[in-house]
């Protein structure tokens, strides 16, 4: 694994407590794959816990720096099946799933899985729940979302098994939603017409103390089961968080004027066309920050103890996500998780499209340059990289697909030189990735979550040629239904544009890197 910034887990009070007969505890990690997920998971390693993981995808888990050292369930948390099997000789249970982006439903959805989730913790004899909560003020309505994270810590916290429910408010770090959020509505608008939200009182984390507290809660002793308020040194309003980040960022400040008409449902477009998060989670974020947010006591310093050297400031979590950003070291990103509605079968085999309608379009390239430097492009494509064709056909298609509530090409990547099994690239999801040897090449296949009438692919391989190699590229699409096909027709006559372009550009970037690469040695 990577080496990992603070906390690493290895701090003496963050350790993993021993069992009475002095082996170490199993923690089991809900949401392992997830934002915040993905970062605590390698640290419970760290301290001294066996993991397992509990995931609907195996391989996507397996393909994380961490999967080789975690045991892995292959299931979903309303599977009853799986999670008794998962929940098997397990000390402390992480509940670290949410319904942020799901579609309608989720309320019930959320009350399935904690209701699964509690019976097999308690069947199974487990010393500890911990659940990710949201921060929120008593005694007013609550939005959707937040009101069902409350019901789910009721659940948990019913259970019979210890439960500590963390209740954190906007988490800043490096690939959070929150921090993106922030960060694009900064960069893009230098004055911003608001809605009157961004007046109230917000007390935001740092990632690295939610991870603190996380680790920090396996600890605590079995007679405690209650929910706690968790967040940062700094009380600020929205707006000041803005202009902090453009501190940091060195941006001039920007003008925020609130407007009393920008509803939560039009604030979620806004935020929706003007920044990477897709509606479906700005639509719950923008909803979270209806009320204010400040933590109403510190119990939680009697439970854990803050870290050493005091919890992160605000402007100071900022400077660290940025650092992350600009080294291009960015561990886990809200983009991890799912789109709720994407398609998210993998590509049938070849074989078994026999008697279905499927449109292809496939090219063929040789190249000079070796299968190391054409697959160091393809690995590398989307984001800030680009597509490497026609930039203005891929850019309006990528509005088109905001416009209809979809990702979009403005989510980008989580790296701009690395990809893994689960990572979004703009409106793609990485289905498939083998690193190239020298008899196969290396294949890289990304499934479409835009908004289209079918269920699309797109294969790029570098595969071995001689002296050279040979670029292989392929889109799939199998259309649903009339529409599907009319759709394909419609589009086709940019295929020659966009996919013959991008072939081209492909190997010839993979030659010029080669040709540096000469000039250099040289």
């Amino acid at each position: 694994m990577t080496e990992l910034t603070q906390p690493t887990g290895r701090e003496n009070a963050l350790r993993a407590l021993p069992r009475e007969d002095g082996s170490a505890p199993r923690a089991l990690v809900l949401g392992a794959t997830g934002y915040i997920g993905g970062r605590l998971t390698p640290r419970l390693l760290n301290a001294g816990y066996h993991v397992r993981v509990l995931a609907r995808d195996a391989a996507r888990a397996a393909s994380f720096p961490w999967g080789p050292d975690c045991e892995i369930v292959e299931g979903s948390a309303d599977d009853v099946d799986a999670v008794r099997t998962a929940m098997a000789d397990v000390d402390v249970v992480y509940y670290l799933i949410h319904s942020m982006g799901a579609g309608k439903g989720f309320e019930d959805a959320d009350q399935r899985a904690a209701t699964t989730i509690a019976e097999a913790a308690k069947d199974a004899g487990a010393r500890r729940i911990v659940y990710l909560g949201g921060l929120h003020p008593d005694d007013v309505k609550l939005s959707p979302h937040l009101r069902s994270r409350v019901e789910v810590g009721e659940i948990l916290l019913d259970s019979g098994v210890p439960t500590l429910v963390l209740q954190a408010g906007v988490v800043i770090g490096s690939g959070s939603a929150s921090f993106e959020m922030i960060r694009h509505l900064t960069e893009v608008l230098p004055y911003m017409p608001a809605p009157k939200w961004v007046r109230n009182r917000i007390q935001p984390i740092a990632i690295r103390d939610v991870l603190h507290y996380l680790l920090g809660a396996a600890r605590v002793e079995a007679s405690v089961n209650r929910t706690v308020d968790i967040g940062g040194p700094d009380v600020l309003r929205y707006g000041q968080m803005m202009n902090g980040y453009a501190v940091e960022a060195g941006l001039p400040q920007r003008g925020i004027a609130a407007l009393p008409v920008l509803t939560p449902e039009l604030a979620s477009h806004w935020v929706n066309l003007v920044t990477p998060v897709p509606r479906s989670i700005a639509r719950p974020l923008v909803a979270s920050l209806q009320n204010e947010c400040v933590v109403k006591n510190d119990d939680i310093d009697a439970l854990i103890a803050p870290p050493d050297g005091g919890l992160t400031p605000y402007r100071t979590a900022v400077r660290l996500a940025l650092g992350r950003v600009d080294a291009d070291s960015v561990e886990t990103s809200w983009q991890d998780a799912e789109v709720s509605g994407a398609p998210s079968d993998p590509l049938p085999t070849d074989p078994e499209w026999a008697g279905r309608t499927v449109f292809t379009d496939a090219r063929s390239l040789r190249t000079q340059a070796s299968v190391d430097e054409l697959w160091r492009v393809i690995v590398g494509i989307g984001g800030e990289n680009g597509w490497y064709s026609s930039p203005f056909l891929w850019a309006v298609r990528g509005w088109m697909d905001r416009l209809m509530g979809g990702v979009g090409l403005r989510r980008g990547r989580r790296s701009r030189s690395r990809a893994r099994i689960g990572d979004a690239i703009d409106f793609w999801r990485v289905e498939a990735v083998e690193e190239p040897d020298a008899a196969s090449g290396g294949l890289l296949r990304l499934r479409a979550e835009m908004k289209v009438p079918g269920s699309a692919w797109l294969e790029l391989r570098a595969v071995p040629d001689g002296e050279g190699a040979r670029y292989e590229q392929r889109a799939v699409f199998f259309p649903r239904g009339l529409t599907g096909r009319l759709y394909w027709f419609a589009v086709l006559p940019f295929h020659g544009s966009i996919f013959a372009g991008m072939a081209a550009r492909i190997t010839g970037a993979a030659e010029g890197a080669k040709a540096e690469a000469a000039s250099v040695d040289g």
